[in-house]
């Protein structure tokens, strides 16, 4: 047991051994290797991480349906599309005046959505998108749907339709309301 106090002096000793350096002044290491991180690869040179992307721009991100709505051409059928699908979310909310406001007749407007009001829900299911077609100046497309709910009673109803819709040419003098689509008319296939 008396060889571990030498041991330990032994150990002491060795340690004070080589060249002294004052705390605090920095060490000259110019010539020292770069060494790779312990995390990278042998061969590869240091460098930074990889910035993080902001949140929604990764490989997986979805584009924003705001930016899906502006890829749509408004002069497109399938923009004429969008406008049947606002028209069916607005009568849904029994947002009537809204509703108004995407028909190019108020009066046939009105006329369309008096017997909806009174229904307790009122859902529209929009179907095929027709083709554009030219006339007098202006292009119609013509898209099925099919109006289903409950009526004041609670009785379920559903009737199929097509509903017009229209769109000025870029005429001149023609107003920028023109140039887009507006519903001109709902023609039932069987009364609701």
């Amino acid at each position: 047991m008396k060889a571990q106090p030498y041991l330990c002096l032994a150990l002491l000793a060795l340690g004070s051994c080589g060249p002294k350096h004052q705390p605090g002044q920095p060490t000259d290491n110019t010539n020292a290797p770069i060494l790779p991180a312990p995390s990278a690869l042998p061969g590869i040179e240091n460098s930074e991480a990889p910035a993080i992307p902001p949140p929604g721009t990764g490989p997986d991100a979805r584009t924003p349906l705001a930016e899906l709505q502006e890829a749509i051409d408004p002069k497109s059928a399938e923009a004429a599309g969008q406008v049947v699908q606002h028209y069916g979310a607005l009568i849904e909310k029994n947002r009537w005046d809204e509703a108004l406001t995407l028909w190019g007749n108020h009066d046939a407007a009105a006329k369309f959505a008096a017997p909806l009001k009174t229904n307790r829900e009122n859902h529209l299911e929009v179907g095929p998108i027709g083709h554009t077609e030219g006339a007098a100046g202006s292009i119609y497309v013509t898209i099925t749907f099919r109006m289903h709910g409950e009526d004041i009673a609670g009785k379920k109803f559903q009737a199929p339709g097509t509903i017009i819709l229209r769109r000025v040419n870029d005429v001149p003098g023609s107003t920028e309301a023109q140039r887009h689509w507006h519903i001109e008319r709902i023609d039932w296939k069987n009364a609701p």
